[in-house]
Parts: structure tokens; C-alpha cells; sequence
């Protein structure tokens, strides 16, 4: 589990999945033998998020290699993230809620002994004990065992969901807002109302090969209840027309300008925003902190050799600049809270796959997954 904090590291990663096991992806990926073989996953969601690689290159690489037919569940799973995100740029108000009642609830349970050992990996319950290790150690956990993870704090420990998703982000290389707090809600059953996911113990026995024995979950707890009902914000993510001869904000979420639809505008100077702990609800490790500021680092080096005028700069150092500025869109998440609590008025650039994605992200992903060939086709 080595994640290589550049762009060169990410292009090898993905080339070496391509061409060695994305051949049984679609059958092997649903088990986690360990973080000691990750042959069976791509394990590239760490570069993604940052954008240093974008779902546009993974999903073209992949087609160059096989079919859509055979390809497709891959396919899928890299657009999860694109959907996620969509979703909640269309329901802005589930992640102010979500920090709302975060906020509430850490006071509530900062002495609560069942949450200290929970995040301490101190439970009776060994396969989860050991997740929380390999998440600290590895700040990645495979998909599944994310769900195991999720459940098992929920149902069987009985600990708020706001909790968890908070100790993900904060550990997590791929964190972000959307993917996270969702796929915390999808667990507990409240994403999609009455339906939740139970982890049983012969799943975990057959998806790990047997590696976890003589534990005991909640099977049958009832999902978790919201009466909060969130209305669609329908909105225009549109470009401004004029964006040359400006300076031009890259956030943490779009850390390889080659590769963007704006990789040919020209901009008097680039700025790569850096956003740390004393600016984020939820504090991020040191080790994740550093992961971002090395792939931040790593960004500049790209764009100096190629003799492009950049700068790193902390996100408080924004309202100090005094020339036209557009920026990258950041997402709904801590980026855009900063800039928005700062009254920060930034005409954002949106990515094509966003524009056109998101207006399929209204509904379920079972719905989304059928305009997957639609999306796809709009690639150029």
C-alpha cells in the first residue's frame, strides 16, 4: 500500500492495473485479501479526488484496453465519486446539516468510552479492530470493508454515523465530502430512506477468505431515521466567458492543470491553494495533510517545467489578491465553506464531465448508471 504522492506515480499505478488485472476486476473486486495484496482493485481513488489523475484518462485507458461490455462495472465504480458529488451539489444542504450535527454530537460523545475505543481499534470485535489500524497505517481501506466498517460502527457498536464519517475523512487519502458523507448515510438507511446495509459475519468470512472468525454482529438492527428531506436546488454550472489574461485558483481537488479542459487558456499566473487545519471543521491528520501538500508540491514542479508562473499560497491569502482571478471548482465541501464564510466571490471554472454528469445525478445511481454510454460518448 504505497501511494506515491505525484502524477508520475499515479500514471504507473493506473497503467500497472490496466494491464495486469483489470481483466478480473469485474470478479475478483469485491474481496479484500489485506492491504498486502491489492492486485484485485485499482486503488487509484487517492489520485482521483486530488485530480492528478481524472475519471475522464482512467475510463479512456481502460477502453483502449477492453470493451465497454467488459469494462463496464469498472466503469461504474469510477463514476461513483462523479455521482456522489452531483448528488450533493443539487442538495447543498445535506452537508451543512451534516457538520451542524457533527459539531453537536463530538461534544456529546468526546468522553464517551465505547467511541474512544472505537477509534482506538480497542473493541471485541477483531476484523474491525484491525480496519481501524490499517486505516491509520495505509489511509485507505478497501470499498467493502468500508461498508463492513460503517455497519459495524452504526448497528453494532451504536455510535452516530457522524462520527464515523468524520474519523474516514480524517484519515482517508480519498476522502471528500460527497463520497463520504453519502456513502455514510447509504449505510445507516437514510440516503435512500428505509434502506440500509448490514454487515453479517459470512460475508466478511467469504469476502476475506476466512481471515476474521468468532465474532459477533447485529444482523437484524433497523435502519437509521431522518424525517430531514432535501428538495433538488437546481442550478447552472456555467463558465464565465471571459477567463484569459486572469490569474487562475487550482484547489486540492484538480491538482494536474495538463489535463483539464482549460490545460490551453492562457493565465498570467497560477495559484495552488493549500487549505490546513485551522481553516476545516474536520481536522485532518498530519499524514493526510501531508499527502495533499506533497501532490500540491508536486503540481509546481509539472507546471515549472514547463516554464508556466505558479505559486503555492494558503487559502486565508485569497482576499489579499489584487488581480482578476477565476478558479477550478472545488465542490461542496471545506474548500468552498472557507470562500463562502469569507465572502469570497470567485467565478469557478466547471469540468465538461461535471456539466454534463450532474444533471443525471437528480435520482438514484441505479437511474445515472443508465446515461453512463451517454457520458462516456461526450468524451473526445
Amino acid at each position: 500500500m504505497n501511494f506515491g504522492p505525484s502524477r508520475a506515480k499515479a500514471l504507473e499505478k493506473l497503467n500497472h492495473f490496466v494491464e495486469n488485472n483489470l481483466s478480473e476486476y469485474s470478479k475478483l473486486r469485491n474481496f479484500d485479501f489485506g492491504p498486502e495484496n491489492r492486485s484485485n482493485i485499482s486503488c487509484l481513488s487517492p489520485y482521483i479526488t486530488h485530480g492528478i489523475i481524472n475519471e475522464k484518462e482512467v475510463i479512456q485507458k481502460s477502453l483502449n484496453k477492453f470493451s465497454f461490455s467488459k469494462n463496464e462495472k469498472f466503469i461504474q465504480e469510477v463514476l461513483w465519486r462523479t455521482y456522489w458529488k452531483g448528488w450533493l451539489e443539487l442538495r447543498p444542504g445535506v452537508w451543512n446539516d451534516y457538520l451542524i450535527e457533527l459539531s453537536k454530537i463530538k461534544e456529546e460523545f468526546k468522553d464517551n468510552q465505547n467511541y474512544l475505543s472505537a477509534i482506538e481499534g480497542k473493541t471485541n470485535i477483531e476484523c474491525f479492530n484491525q480496519w481501524v489500524n490499517e486505516l491509520k497505517d495505509n489511509n485507505y481501506l478497501h470499498n467493502h470493508s468500508r461498508m463492513w466498517f460503517a455497519s459495524i460502527w452504526i448497528f453494532t457498536l451504536e455510535l452516530p454515523w457522524q462520527l464515523g464519517a468524520e474519523f474516514f475523512m480524517q484519515h482517508l487519502y480519498d476522502g471528500d465530502a460527497a463520497s463520504n458523507t453519502l456513502g455514510w448515510r447509504w449505510v445507516a438507511g437514510i440516503q435512500t430512506q428505509g434502506k440500509h446495509y448490514l454487515a453479517s459475519e459470512w460475508n466478511i468470512k467469504k469476502f476475506t477468505n476466512n481471515k476474521f472468525n468468532n465474532f459477533k454482529l447485529k444482523e437484524n438492527a433497523p435502519p437509521k431515521v431522518s424525517e430531514k428531506v432535501y428538495p433538488i436546488i437546481n442550478q447552472d454550472f456555467y463558465n464565465p466567458q471571459n477567463i484569459e489574461n486572469k490569474s487562475l485558483l487550482i484547489f486540492e481537488n484538480n491538482l494536474s492543470l495538463e489535463i483539464t479542459d482549460f490545460k490551453n487558456n492562457k493565465f498570467i499566473k497560477i495559484l495552488l491553494v493549500s487549505n490546513n487545519n485551522e481553516n476545516r471543521s474536520i481536522k485532518l491528520s498530519e499524514k493526510v495533510l501531508n499527502f495533499k501538500s506533497k501532490l500540491i508540491e508536486d503540481q509546481k514542479k509539472r507546471l515549472n517545467e514547463k516554464s508556466i508562473d505558479c505559486e503555492i499560497i494558503d487559502i486565508s491569502e485569497i482576499k489579499n489578491i489584487n488581480v482578476e482571478i477565476v478558479g477550478l471548482y472545488p465542490t461542496i465541501g471545506e474548500t468552498l465553506d472557507y470562500l463562502n464564510l469569507n465572502n469570497l466571490k470567485i467565478d469557478f471554472l466547471y469540468r465538461k464531465l461535471d456539466q454534463y454528469s450532474w444533471r443525471y445525478c437528480n435520482k438514484g445511481f441505479f437511474n445515472f448508471k443508465n446515461y453512463i454510454p451517454k457520458i462516456i460518448s461526450t468524451f473526445e
